[in-house]
Parts: C-alpha cells; sequence; structure tokens
C-alpha cells in the first residue's frame, strides 16, 4: 500500500511546513461583534460590498463505498450601497460527464438584519442547465438592504477528482479574510501554483498519518493536510478595458492532478510530457484522424483550387474558398466530437471542423500547413512547464511557406490572409508538427493598423454654411471592423448612425467606397458633408475634429496592478486643411501639443498652423507602439488618452469677419 506522501508541488512561493493550529469553528447563523458592527471598509471607500469572512474545505471521504471530494464553502457578505445588491444573487456551478456529475448535498443561506433574521426557503434553491457539460445552483438572497449581512454555506460532492478545486482569494469587491484548507491522500498528486501578486498571511502543512482507508485495503494512506490565508485582500479591478483574462493576474490558488495511484496497485499518470500528448493527438479521433482527411477533400473540390499557381496563391485561393464555404457556428469546440466531412457537407462548423477542413485542403494542395492550438484572450495563458490540454480551447493553421509563416484562422469571413481574428491575439501556442515534435509559436499581430481621416473644408460667408469632403482610410484590424460593418449594415443604417455620433450638426450628402484606393488590408471610404451653426454673429466658431476617434478617456482608475494590453499596435491620424473664406481672419487656433511616453511607447502630437495663401493645416497622429505595456506605463497611457480627448473635444478655430 502507497503511504508516503510524495505531492509533486508547482509552488510560486515557498512553502514553510509547520503543524497547523486548529481552526476555530465559525457556525453558521452567528456574527461577531466586529462583524455586526462593521459598517464601512476604509481601504476601499468606493466598495459596494465587502467580503467579511470566507471559509473552503477540501477533502476526500468514502461514501456508499465510493471516493467522492468533498467541497465545503462558508461566506459572510456585507452589502454596503444598493449598487452592492447583486451579490445576493448566488451561483453554484456544477459539472457533469455523460454517467456522473457534481451535486450540492447540503446548503443554506441567510440574510441578517440586525437581530432579524430571514432564511432562504428550500424551494427557492434551483438547479438550471447550462450548457451539456455544466449546470448550476442559483438562489437570491431574501430581504436585502443597505447594510444587510447575507451568508450562506454548502457541501458538494464531487466524482471529479481531475477537478480539485482551487480557491479565489481575489474577486470584484475586497475580502477581510479568506481561508482555504485542503486534506489529500498520498494516492492522489496534485500540481498547485499560488497566481497573483498578494502574500499569503498563513502558508501552513502537515503531514497526518493513516488519514484516509479505502475498504478491502490493509493500509492508510498519508495525508497532507494545508491551510492558506489571506487578509485585507483588495477587489480586483477588471472593468477597465484592454486587459487579457483576469485568470492571469488574480491572486488565487489553482490544482492539478498529476498523477493518481490506485488502492489496489497501478499508476495513471495525468501530467504528461509533450512527447507523450504528441503521440495522443495522432490517434485521437477528434483531432489526429480528422487531420488525415485530405483524400476526401481532393474528390469533393475542384482540381484546380488544389493545383494553379505558386504556393502562396494556391493557399490564398483555398483560405478564401473555405472561408466561402463554411459558415461558423459560434462554437470552438477543439476537443469535442468533431466531424469534418459532415461539416463539409453541411457548409457548417466549429472553429475546430473549419480550421482542419483548412489544413487538409492545404495538404492535398501540397503545401506545409499544420494545426496549432492556443488559448483566446478571455481564458488566460497556457502553462509552459508542462501540458495542460485544458488550457487551449481554440485551433488554427499555422502554415510555411518559401521560408515565411502564416497563421490562419478560416471563422471570420472578413479575416485576411495571415491575420488571426482579435480573440487570439494571446502572445503564444503550441504547433502540432505530428512528422516531428510540437514546439511553442509566438503570435506576432499585424503592424499596419490605423484610423486615418483626410479632410478638407470651405466656408461660405454668403450662404453660412460649412461643406467639405473627408476620406475615412482604415487598414489592418481596423479594415476588419470596418468592413464586417459596411457588409452587414444597410447604408442609410450606417450614415444615420455616423451622423448621430458625430453630432446633430453633421450631416452627411453622399457616401461611396472607393475601390480604386481599397485592397485586402485597406479600405478607403469618401464622404460629402456639411455642418451647421458655425456662424454666431459676424464670427465663425469650430471645432476642426468634425470626427472624433475617442470620445471619452477608457483608463478611469488613479492606478492599474495588471499590464495594459490593446492586442497590436495603432495608429490614428487626422488632417485637416481649411481655406479661410476672404473677409475673414484667424483670431484663435488650437494650442500645439507634443507628448511621448517613456521608451518611444506612444506618441501624441498636434500642430496647427497658417500658410501663405490663407490656408489651415491640422495634423493630428496618436500611434502606441507597443500592442503591451506593463502596469509601469499606467499613468502615461492614461495621460495620453486625456491629452487625445481634450484635443478632439476642446480644440476651437475662431474666425473673425475683418
Amino acid at each position: 500500500m502507497y503511504k508516503s506522501c510524495q505531492l509533486v508541488f508547482l509552488f510560486l512561493f515557498l512553502l514553510s511546513v509547520t503543524v497547523i493550529n486548529a481552526q476555530d469553528k465559525v457556525e453558521f447563523s452567528v456574527l461577531s461583534e466586529s462583524e455586526s458592527t462593521f459598517t464601512s471598509y476604509e481601504k476601499d471607500s468606493a466598495a459596494t460590498a465587502v467580503y467579511l469572512y470566507e471559509y473552503g474545505n477540501n477533502y476526500f471521504e468514502i461514501r456508499d463505498n465510493y471516493i467522492w471530494l468533498i467541497t465545503k464553502y462558508h461566506a459572510k457578505i456585507k452589502i454596503l450601497e444598493k449598487e452592492g445588491f447583486d451579490y445576493s444573487n448566488i451561483e453554484i456551478p456544477l459539472y457533469r460527464s455523460k454517467d456522473r456529475k457534481e451535486k450540492i448535498v447540503k446548503i443554506k443561506g441567510l440574510t441578517h438584519n440586525g437581530e432579524v433574521k430571514t432564511y432562504v426557503k428550500k424551494p427557492e434553491f434551483f438547479e438550471e442547465e447550462v450548457s451539456e457539460k455544466w449546470s448550476q445552483i442559483k438562489f437570491t438572497f431574501p430581504n436585502i438592504k443597505e447594510g444587510s449581512i447575507i451568508e450562506y454555506e454548502y457541501e458538494m460532492q464531487s466524482p471529479f477528482y481531475f477537478t480539485f478545486t482551487g480557491w479565489s482569494f481575489q474577486e470584484e469587491i475586497p475580502k477581510l479574510y479568506s481561508e482555504f484548507n485542503a486534506k489529500i491522500p498520498g494516492n492522489w498528486l496534485y500540481n498547485r501554483s499560488l497566481k497573483g501578486e498578494l502574500d499569503l498571511a498563513v502558508n501552513e502543512a502537515e503531514i497526518v498519518k493513516g488519514c484516509f482507508k479505502f475498504p478491502g485495503t490493509k493500509d492508510d494512506s498519508d495525508c497532507e493536510a494545508l491551510k492558506y490565508v489571506m487578509k485585507d485582500i483588495p477587489a480586483f479591478e477588471d472593468s477597465e478595458e484592454y486587459m487579457l483574462s483576469s485568470n492571469n493576474y488574480r491572486s488565487k490558488l489553482e490544482f492539478e492532478l498529476s498523477e493518481y495511484k490506485s488502492f489496489y496497485g497501478g499508476t495513471e499518470k495525468y501530467t504528461k510530457s509533450w512527447e507523450d500528448v504528441d503521440k495522443e493527438f495522432k490517434t485521437d479521433k477528434d483531432i489526429g484522424s480528422q487531420l488525415r482527411k485530405k483524400n476526401f477533400f481532393e474528390k469533393n473540390v475542384d482540381k484546380k483550387l488544389l493545383t494553379e499557381g505558386d504556393e502562396l496563391t494556391r493557399a490564398k485561393n483555398i483560405f478564401e474558398f473555405v472561408k466561402d464555404h463554411f459558415t461558423w457556428n459560434e462554437k470552438y469546440s477543439i476537443w469535442q466530437d468533431n466531424k469534418v466531412k459532415t461539416a463539409f457537407d453541411e457548409k457548417r462548423g466549429n472553429v475546430a471542423e473549419i480550421n482542419i477542413a483548412l489544413i487538409n485542403l492545404l495538404n492535398a494542395a501540397d503545401i506545409e500547413a499544420n494545426m496549432m492550438v492556443l488559448a483566446t484572450r478571455n481564458r488566460g495563458l497556457p502553462k509552459k512547464t508542462h501540458p495542460v490540454m485544458n488550457d487551449f480551447n481554440y485551433l488554427v493553421a499555422k502554415v510555411d511557406i518559401g521560408g515565411e509563416s502564416y497563421l490562419l484562422d478560416a471563422t471570420n469571413k472578413y479575416m485576411p490572409f495571415g491575420m488571426l481574428p482579435f480573440r487570439c491575439l494571446n502572445y503564444y501556442g503550441r504547433v502540432m508538427d505530428f512528422d516531428n515534435e510540437s514546439y511553442w509559436y509566438d503570435i506576432v499581430p499585424e503592424k499596419s493598423n490605423s484610423q486615418m481621416i483626410r479632410a478638407q473644408m470651405t466656408i461660405d460667408p454668403i450662404e453660412k454654411k460649412l461643406s467639405g469632403i473627408f476620406d475615412y482610410i482604415t487598414m489592418g484590424y481596423k479594415k476588419v471592423s470596418q468592413e464586417e460593418i459596411l457588409e452587414t449594415t444597410k447604408e442609410e443604417d450606417y450614415l444615420e448612425k455616423l451622423e448621430e455620433e458625430i453630432s446633430d450638426d453633421f450631416h452627411i450628402v453622399s457616401h461611396e467606397k472607393k475601390l480604386e484606393y481599397s485592397d485586402e488590408k485597406k479600405i478607403t471610404e469618401r464622404f460629402n458633408f456639411e455642418i451647421e451653426n458655425v456662424f454666431q454673429g459676424d464670427n465663425i466658431y469650430l471645432n476642426p475634429f468634425a470626427i472624433k476617434f475617442f470620445e471619452k478617456n477608457p483608463f478611469t482608475s488613479s492606478e492599474r496592478n495588471y499590464p495594459v494590453d490593446f492586442g497590436y499596435t495603432t495608429k490614428y491620424q487626422y488632417i485637416l486643411n481649411m481655406k479661410v473664406p476672404d473677409g475673414y481672419k484667424l483670431k484663435s487656433i488650437p494650442e500645439n501639443k507634443n507628448f511621448t511616453l517613456p521608451n518611444n511607447g506612444g506618441i501624441l502630437k498636434l500642430n496647427v498652423s497658417k500658410n501663405e495663401i490663407g490656408s489651415l493645416n491640422l495634423f493630428f497622429t496618436f500611434e502606441l507602439n507597443s500592442a503591451h505595456y506593463t502596469n509601469g506605463y499606467y499613468s502615461g497611457i492614461k495621460q495620453l488618452f486625456n491629452e487625445a480627448v481634450k484635443s478632439q473635444n476642446q480644440s476651437l478655430i475662431v474666425l473673425e469677419k475683418i
């Protein structure tokens, strides 16, 4: 019998082995004096609610001759303001397979309002289907007011040892105290890691001899008992834009099953090498076998598609064919039952089916193409230390032609050859090269991403009218977004929405897409427009930015503890030429500006000048020269956007009648 506790640790922190102090039992429905009198949280005056107490305990237990993973949870939350009422709506996720499932075996909830206690009634707990593999227990606390304390606890029973629930110390609201305990028999070996920037207040471990016995076996297993505590945990602010998944930054404990030693002998490994994974992929019915369907595609597409032109031409033609042939069903489904031939016949499929069809067609055309798995931006970054296949949720094609590599995803009909959708811009992926070995590959976004406006304005003092022309040029990812808008929106609706976004005084006279100045990575549109109400008495008052790139600053926090991630570099330019009408002179023009981030990370320039022939020229440029910025750049980025917003909203040209 296996007795010693040889747990494999992937600690990102130092584990100190000590004797664990006994946990004082916190009884349900009983508030301490400090909890009863708690009225505000000085460390975060903006908090709408705060965890007063949170406790979790994971352990294994024999029930009905079966081993279950038990999770116990207990929490008390103080509602400080009406905006915190949402925290009285509780959802507890439950996982299931075809023949097994997690279930809640005990649950209760209670609202404290001073001496008045209102319990959640049994019928008010209900289970809701979420997806094929997930459901959730939902309930809402009754009698919620500002100042209420809500309290709930439950016990969950799970047959899935691989989902040994970790612990999220950090949430959207602050916590005064959060404690996680676990008792793990030596038969289960888990990798575990602590993520985030916060330190543990308590970090203890203890070997408990003979703590677990399975019926029918001679010896008992030793266990490791763990206790982790954090105190005064700040809220994790993820309301601002431009970030990767909060899973990368929140302070939390993660457990991953590495190995299981059976009580009757034998070992099953869960953490494997990439060499093991490569072999499994080759024979996998959902992935490996689906990548060997090129004969099917050779028989079902026009031979010219696979043979005409050089390699790059064939690859581009095949890419366009797959985009046109398939409609994406909005599902990723890379680890589920994929049927490439069925998807091809039905002209509809998930990410895996569409991009595996693309790879098969490329291989049928004698073009080197392999599958690359990655995680989307909202998923979190895959671990590089060892394979964790659940980290990946997306699949694209990596194509090698003439010494150049291209990443392709055929699910988006507007995405050019060599560009991945924004959701895929998540640093790196793993290329599954079955002829050699799999390897990591960096995702490098398109670099030429820009929005440019070139405008000419003319003022007619007699008609008291301003008219003009502007060209709107989008490139790279900006072009992809704009093309989808143009292709999926009626022109009348598009122009009406544009006028509403700009100004009540702005009217579009005509609009056209300039095909001669548009290509795979660029769209040029031309607008004729008029602006009303620029005359006030004899003078003319005009904001030169008829079109604005930024209505407001997306960065409003005083500080940021995680990186800023735009996904790709970008440039905004606004160029204006306006003739000063006869009988008028310039009285006031915007001040020039020049603002630069450290290490040339970003630039803002505004230059306004009058030339000798009586024309006013304005040049505005705003550049973000990196896709990713550490949080040390946050104050500079915030100021950069502030200056851009002020330049656009507060610039004023005044023309005075002579």
